[in-house]
């Protein structure tokens, strides 16, 4: 915890210095000279191939070396850094170390959510903003280290996370404008779907949840970070959006995260590759797609579950990122969470259960319409790869 304190109080002071430095240019500052200010970095060494326990997924290093990530908004990401850090700590018997790194904040990433800035300001300042802030850079906002395809440079440290501070910012921006609802509201175990009726329910139940008292969540988050607090009939915060968003966000919250979130994607591939990789740097728990799919069985009945092991990916939206030939396992907990709680609602089991749920391979695709074309090739793909159904937006 007194890392993350270092952080935050790092970040603080270098943000607000790159705000009130803007606001000064804008009263007729000195347009001389540049103004930048550095993101806060954790560090670790470690010297060893310490033995893990192999029961965890995080938490340790896979080999002795220097490691460090620069870091952004640490008061979000508390719990998530205090855990990891502790793991770390802990599993090699080593300290950390906060300094400020050589990587700069953007302006646009130093400002408060929700923070209104005239646009005269800028007008008021007679040089280029680049001239005299640093701007998002695109060599800073890559997935090279997520994907497995970031090679590192000699004598610079590891990396000690998936993503940098600018990538996180950039897509805590990106959340915000999507779903119309704050990051700080999204919690660990994410829905998404692309049919509204499955909102309106979560939505419904949410509400009666909150109006009886919470049964263990603590607040309903809607678009426009409407809040209603468990206990009470109405909002007490927040105004709706007068349009909602592209994706709109809803949450049912936990302390600590723990609670749902349940996103309307829309239709189609890309939708769901553009949510995922910004939710992803939030690093929760768990995901699932909850949509409607095409049978591909004669055995199958409308309105039978499917639930995915495998995916033959010919929607093409991860192609760039990860070669067709690695394989996109679903996690075996979330398999037989998802089978129990099918078992339990319908009080179906064993043998009596496969009537209306498949387990198989689902195949992914970017053409609804793939009908209108000539379907030889999709068949015959479709029939050699034993796909039970045909859906779009499992990407």
């Amino acid at each position: 915890k007194k890392a993350v304190a270092a952080l935050q109080m790092l970040y603080d002071r270098n943000t607000k210095f790159l705000r009130d430095s803007f606001a000064k240019l804008a009263a007729g500052g000195d347009e001389s000279k540049r103004y930048r200010a550095f993101y806060p970095q954790i560090g670790v060494t470690t010297t060893s191939f310490t033995q893990i326990d192999s029961r965890q997924a995080y938490g340790h290093m896979p080999t002795p070396g220097h490691f460090a990530t620069t870091i952004t908004q640490p008061q979000l990401f508390e719990n998530y850094l205090v855990e990891q850090l502790r793991l770390i700590m802990r599993n090699h018997g080593v300290q950390v170390t906060v300094s400020e790194s050589t990587t700069p904040i953007p302006l646009h990433f130093a400002f408060l959510e929700g923070t209104y800035v005239d646009g005269t300001a800028a007008e008021r300042i007679k040089r280029p903003i680049r001239d005299l802030f640093d701007v998002p850079d695109l060599d800073g906002t890559d997935d090279q280290i997520a994907n497995g395809t970031f090679e590192v440079a000699f004598g610079e440290p590891r990396p000690l996370a998936p993503f940098t501070a600018q990538r996180i910012d950039y897509s805590l921006h990106r959340m915000t404008h999507y779903t119309a609802t704050s990051p700080q509201h999204f919690q660990n175990f994410v829905l998404f779907t692309n049919y509204q009726f499955y909102i309106d329910e979560f939505v419904a139940r949410a509400r009666e949840l909150m109006e009886s008292g919470g049964g263990g969540y603590s607040e309903f988050v809607e678009p426009g970070n409407v809040v209603t607090k468990a206990g009470a009939a109405a909002p007490s915060e927040g105004a709706p959006p007068p349009r909602l968003p592209q994706m709109p966000a809803y949450h049912l919250k936990k302390p600590g995260h723990g609670g749902i979130t349940m996103v309307n994607i829309g239709v189609g591939p890309s939708n769901a590759k553009t949510i995922t990789d910004h939710i992803a740097v939030l690093r929760p728990h768990a995901w699932v797609m909850l949509g409607h799919c095409a049978g591909l069985r004669n055995t199958q009945a409308l309105g039978d579950y499917v639930l995915a092991h495998a995916y033959v990916r010919e929607d093409h939206v991860l192609d760039d990122d990860l070669p067709v030939w690695v394989p996109i396992p679903p996690l075996a907990e979330i398999q037989v969470a998802l089978q129990e709680a099918v078992a339990e609602v319908t009080g179906l089991s064993g043998y009596d259960l496969k009537r209306i749920m498949r387990t198989g391979t689902v195949a992914t695709i970017d053409n609804r319409n793939w009908e209108l074309r000539d379907q030889r090739g999709p068949v015959q793909r479709l029939s050699q790869s034993r796909a039970i159904a045909l859906d779009m937006e499992s990407a």
